[in-house]
């Protein structure tokens, strides 16, 4: 294999580096590949690689990816983890070539120009930005940053040691994770699916049922794995899944074979998923029973893998529960590729 054209090399000095070095590794084996040696961890993630070796009261870190947004992105997420591991103990951490202290590359700014229910429990908010087409690749999704009503935003910048760095107290964002359901680049626009559910402290549910032509809100990304490229492909979700899967659909080409199992409520939140792909697709649902109680996207991927070949990519997200049922059988159960697998959880009872 090739090397890697974007590195990056960082110290970690910590009080108990060992430990960080476990939580680290307990953390990234779920969505992540993770091999280790001893004292040497290899993290693969999809969009770049991190070797980390404990020596003496330090991490010695080496990043390699494909691209330099995604070393910029690997960078940050591993910096996040460090210093939450180490939770009260002092943790210094250095790059070889420190992050430019700056506004964050990937974020936009996004301006709603509409919003509508396209069901009874899915609300889709239509947003204009000037630079669509750096949202076309890299992910299928973003984290919407939402400012205080009646205040300027204060949009977050990087930190010399690759975290970000927030706004706090009365300009605090409030942030949450979305998928960018479509991409109109002759238009400059792009449409956000929100499921609108019951309960408190919903806030990305809340600003989609208020938004207004002109409100102005921030996204950072893209992020979190992209179409995956495969001919055969297992499709699993409940609500908060379905602008994923609904994006998947729509960007695979012809050819492409789709087995695709969505669980809703009941027939109104049905929707349309147009693709140029063969698409096989069973809506299992709720009747009214709570969502992520009945195992049917477990069931109904197990019963697909019955019949599916080794190459079949399986994607799925779902309550996080479930989704940890659904890893661990293709992992230890069926023994299934992970380059070929992409199990998310999208929310927690």
């Amino acid at each position: 294999m090739m090397a890697a054209p974007f590195t990056a090399s960082g110290v970690a000095i910590a009080v108990d580096p060992g430990r960080m070095l476990d939580e680290l590794c307990a953390h990234f084996v779920e969505h992540s590949t993770v091999r280790r040696d001893g004292d040497q961890v290899t993290v693969e993630m999809m969009i770049g690689k991190a070797d980390i070796r404990h020596e003496g009261r330090s991490l010695a870190i080496e990043l390699s990816c494909k691209t330099a947004r995604a070393l910029q992105n690997v960078r940050s997420v591993l910096a996040e983890h460090l210093f939450q591991f180490a939770g009260a103990d002092t943790l210094e951490l250095t790059w070889s070539d420190a992050p430019k202290a700056d506004r964050l590359p990937d974020l936009r700014e996004i301006r709603v120009i509409g919003a509508r229910n396209i069901s009874p429990h899915m609300r889709r908010v239509t947003v204009a930005c000037e630079d669509t087409k750096h949202f076309a690749h890299g992910g299928l999704h973003f984290r919407l940053l939402i400012p205080p009503k009646g205040r300027v935003p204060v949009w977050p910048k990087l930190r010399a040691d690759g975290r970000i760095e927030w706004a706090k107290n009365e300009d605090a964002l409030t942030v949450r994770i979305y998928t960018f359901r479509s991409i109109d680049l002759e238009r400059g626009e792009i449409d956000i699916d929100f499921v609108l559910h019951e309960g408190e402290n919903m806030p990305g549910a809340e600003w989609a049922v208020n938004a207004k032509p002109g409100d102005i809100a921030g996204a950072l990304g893209p992020g979190g794995g992209g179409v995956p490229e495969a001919t055969t492909m297992i499709l699993a979700g409940d609500e908060t899944a379905l602008p994923a899967i609904s994006r998947i659909a729509a960007e695979v080409p012809a050819g492409t074979r789709l087995r695709i199992f969505l669980e809703v409520d009941g027939p109104a939140e049905e929707l349309p998923l147009p693709s140029a792909g063969t698409v096989d697709l069973t809506w299992m649902h709720r009747n009214g029973a709570p969502a992520g109680t009945m195992g049917l996207i477990e069931n109904a991927v197990k019963d697909a893998l019955a019949d599916a070949d080794a190459d079949t990519f399986v994607w799925a997200g779902c309550e996080r529960s479930e989704a940890k049922r659904i890893r661990d059988f293709l992992k230890s159960e069926r023994g299934h590729d992970r380059q070929k697998m992409s199990i998310g959880a999208y929310w927690e009872r």
